[in-house]
């Protein structure tokens, strides 16, 4: 006999929570709430703040159901990644952001989503689906609030009351209906702290980012041979990302928590790297150092350019 639907999510949820996901929530696509989001995405591209990443322009991150024709509903899940590891403010050492201390979390996530979803296959036999961490076309942060799991706040990242921004999100978009979450209500309130705090400027308003003025877009995504001189005059030591805006941030000075997945503690080098060997660092150097690391999408030649610009 086919499960209830009340029962089934409540299965579903009790199933992602012992996978090892921290949170989960689930979404309703049909829900008009998610139409905001759309027309947020879209004034930000029309302002040219995605810069060079062409690929948050593909028509499906608008319209869910261009990844799967059949989706009724989205499951929403999060793990915490938060380790209580310091960086250091001396002089030529380098900054990585928290979330490429350890193991690759697209690896990570991508083990428990599957596991999760070939359960639900076990449950549902005309099972359609697919699952997402940060691979593909969707907007992850806007389901994730959809679902339940926190607020978009004004630093642009996913804000929950139970573990800060210091989350890895992803989803299963399928074809089950089931009546979903309520969505989470917004708690940044009259707080500026991460508009104030950013060194370029990159958060022009609330809830808004301009990648073209942002440390983390410019370390990791900029292709360039040299960094802009107004980035490259404020970089601070970063080289890798950057967490200014979420280390200043109420909620996770208040309510982050260690995790609990080992795989995100720091690999050796990760956390204090010295500007001078990254700002020589080998392919072979970058390989061995860089195995099973989100910091691949960095090439050598880039983490070369980024801590050369932290030391001129």
């Amino acid at each position: 006999m086919p499960l209830s639907q009340s029962l089934l999510e409540e299965r579903i949820k009790a199933q992602a929570l012992a996978i090892g996901f921290h949170q989960v929530g689930i979404a309703d696509v049909l829900a008009t709430e998610t139409d905001q989001a759309v027309q947020r995405l879209q004034s930000w591209i029309a302002l040219g703040y995605n810069a060079d990443m062409a690929w948050m322009d593909n028509p499906k991150r608008q319209n869910v159901r261009e990844l799967l024709p059949s989706a009724q509903s989205v499951i929403a899940v999060a793990l915490n990644y938060y380790t209580p590891h310091r960086r250091s403010d001396q002089p030529g050492i380098g900054k990585i952001s928290r979330y490429a201390w350890g193991r690759d979390y697209h690896r990570v996530l991508t083990k428990k989503l599957k596991a999760l979803n070939l359960w639900l296959e076990q449950q549902v036999p005309d099972l359609q689906s697919r699952y997402y961490v940060d691979t593909g076309p969707i907007q992850d942060k806007a389901w994730a609030e959809r679902a339940g799991l926190g607020w978009v706040g004004k630093n642009g990242n996913l804000i929950s009351r139970d573990y800060g921004s210091w989350l890895f999100l992803g989803e299963i978009v399928t074809n089950i209906p089931l009546n979903g979450d309520r969505p989470h209500s917004q708690h940044c309130g009259t707080c500026t702290r991460c508009l104030e705090a950013c060194p370029t400027q990159a958060i022009v308003a609330p809830f808004v980012v301009d990648s073209n003025k942002c440390i983390a877009y410019h370390t990791i995504e900029n292709r360039a041979e040299t960094l802009p001189t107004a980035i490259a005059n404020n970089l601070q030591g970063w080289v890798a990302g950057c967490d200014i805006c979420q280390d200043v941030c109420p909620w996770n000075e208040r309510f982050a928590q260690p995790t609990d997945v080992a795989d995100f503690h720091p690999y050796e080098g990760n956390l204090n790297p010295e500007l001078t060997a990254l700002a020589n660092i080998t392919e072979a150097d970058w390989q061995q150092q860089f195995t099973a690391s989100a910091l691949r999408r960095i090439k050598p030649a880039m983490l070369r350019r980024n801590a050369q610009a932290n030391l001129q």
